[in-house]
């Protein structure tokens, strides 16, 4: 005979699970951060940066003479054996008994401008609270988002931060369980167990042609919630329990280096993404807070791109970040044809 199931009571006052962020109007308004909102926003509340004046258009960076490389028979010949030991490591003789009749250097530029930047967005963040220290207004007014200290990183690296806004922390009660520490079980609808799902709820199972009690819920048709743990109702994963929240703006301090490259596309025989292979030598390099385009260089495609990669780069970062320093270099790489 089947046993009879548990009825579980649970407290009236225990509400439902709440939102998964507060509702609006429930934070308080700090001034400079008017937006930030609470939980995971992927577009973020992004601060502008504080104004500056960029370079005159009218200002160039010179490009020093540029020397066409050559490639002696000696420098092809190490080349070619350096590749026949990686590929053909059964015989290099060939390649140290060639006979160049013809050697045709080529020379492909490559541009590379970096753009570090800096940029910072802020949102509401809480924890449960336990008594922990409160760095509320009280304290003082909430530096502006571009006035927070920060420690910068090595220029030119990928590095995000996250920091709390000095004198914005407040406690208030859980919005997630009305400050009771417990919500009603959602899986079981706070009735303490849940159909079966081996027997479907009908307390018996089949095997073959019989039919015989489910051994999983032991007949009853229903098991015991596991989230629960048959009580109907568990602990607020909003506060842990703790019924209030500490609430503060966090700010996330995020550099990037942004990059563009140039090659012009001359080399069929040679595809654009095996130059990532490619050391080359950088015989142009400027680095400043912003550069200025490239003139009178040899090949009139790196001069262009230099001016409209600078003027994209600057358009682009400067509205939602701040351009900490550039840095452009100019890299030949010489093959030749045998």
């Amino acid at each position: 005979m089947d046993e009879k199931e548990d009825i579980v009571e649970v407290d009236p006052n225990i509400p439902d699970e709440g939102p998964s962020a507060p509702p609006p109007g429930w934070l308080d308004c700090i001034a400079g951060y008017e937006g930030s909102q609470a939980g995971e926003n992927p577009d973020g509340n992004y601060h502008p940066p504080p104004p500056y004046s960029p370079p005159e258009s009218n200002q160039n960076a010179s490009v020093p003479n540029v020397r066409e490389p050559t490639v002696s028979e000696d420098v092809a010949r190490e080349a070619l054996l350096q590749y026949v030991e990686k590929k053909w490591t059964y015989s290099s003789k060939p390649a140290k008994n060639l006979v160049f009749k013809d050697l045709k250097p080529i020379t492909v530029y490559r541009y590379r401008l970096e753009t570090y930047t800096e940029s910072r967005s802020s949102s509401w963040e809480s924890e449960p609270y336990n008594g922990q220290y409160v760095d509320g207004p009280e304290n003082g007014m909430s530096p502006p988002p571009w006035d927070v200290q920060v420690q910068y990183p090595q220029k030119y690296t990928d590095v995000c931060l996250k920091v709390r806004v000095p004198h914005s922390a407040t406690v208030k009660g859980c919005y997630g369980c009305q400050c009771t520490g417990s919500v009603r079980c959602g899986r079981c609808h706070a009735k303490g167990r849940v159909r079966c799902t081996h027997c479907h709820g009908s307390g018996m199972t089949r095997s073959g042609k019989n039919r015989r009690r489910c051994t999983t819920c032991h007949g009853r048709g229903k098991k015991r919630c596991i989230q629960c743990h048959g009580r109907g109702f568990k602990v607020c994963s909003t506060c842990k329990g703790l019924r209030n929240l500490l609430h503060f703006i966090q700010l996330t301090v995020t550099w990037k280096n942004q990059i563009r490259e140039f090659i012009p596309d001359r080399l069929p025989e040679f595809p654009l993404k095996n130059f990532d292979k490619v050391s080359g030598d950088s015989f142009f390099e400027d680095e400043n807070l912003l550069v200025y385009p490239i003139v009178g260089f040899p090949d009139q495609e790196i001069c262009d791109m230099s001016k409209k990669g600078i003027e994209e780069h600057i358009s682009k970062f400067s509205p939602i970040s701040r351009i900490l320093q550039q840095h452009t270099q100019t890299i030949y790489d010489e093959f030749f044809l045998v």
